[in-house]
Order: C-alpha cells, then structure tokens, then sequence
C-alpha cells in the first residue's frame, strides 16, 4: 500500500522593511522546506493558513499553490519557498496545511504545526 506524506519546516525571520511601527504592522518572512518522505511521486496543489495575531485576530489565507507553484516531489526530494505575513502585534502565530496528491489521484493533507512570528531578537 502506497504511503503518501509530506514532512515540513518552518523558520521565521522579522522583516523590519515591511514592518510600520506608527501603523502597527509587524511584517514576518518565513520559510517553508517540504519534503517528500512517503514512497509516491506527489503534488502539492493548494495550502490554508491561519495567521493569529496577539489579540487573537485571525487572517485565512486559501488558494492554489504556494507563491506560484505546485511542486511535484518523488519519494526523497524537497521543495523550498518564502513569502510574508504582516499581523498587528510584536508577536503571533500561524499554522495551517498543504492540500497534496498522489500521482494515483490519492488526496491527502500536511499538516503545519503552529509556529512563532516574533522578532527573535525582542525574546530574550
């Protein structure tokens, strides 16, 4: 029986250019490693992110691909992309899936754990 999986990671990095102090923006970039560790050629087709900030405000993000693309990965290769979110508080969290298929037209879904958005800095 086939086994379908995607494993990921996630790293955060503050982006103090997209960050606007006076209008309360705090800007985050992160980076997301996929990699196939199932043994089937799979696709990534779409992801659902819930982006929360510290008051508990919530932003859904939907849709196709992931910054333009849908990967397709065999048994062992990976997959890297960067994009941003701005929240209104020093600090949140995101979490979220990726929507994937087998080449057998099997669905199945990656979870993304929730992480961090914060200034690694202002922690300590």
């Amino acid at each position: 029986m086939a086994k379908p999986q995607f494993t990921c990671t996630v790293t955060v990095q503050a982006l103090p250019e997209q960050t606007h102090l006076e209008q309360g923006l705090y800007a985050y970039s992160y980076t997301v490693t996929l990699e196939n560790t199932g043994d089937v050629l799979s696709q990534l087709i779409g992801r659902h992110w819930e982006i929360t900030d510290a008051r508990g405000q919530v932003q859904v993000v939907d849709g196709l691909a992931v910054v333009g693309h849908q990967p397709v990965l065999a048994p062992g290769q990976s997959f890297q992309y960067s994009s941003w979110a701005q929240i209104s508080t020093p600090q949140g969290t995101m979490r979220g899936r990726f929507l994937c298929v087998t080449e057998a037209c099997e669905v199945f879904h990656t979870e993304v754990e929730e992480f961090l958005l914060a200034d690694s800095a202002s922690l300590h």
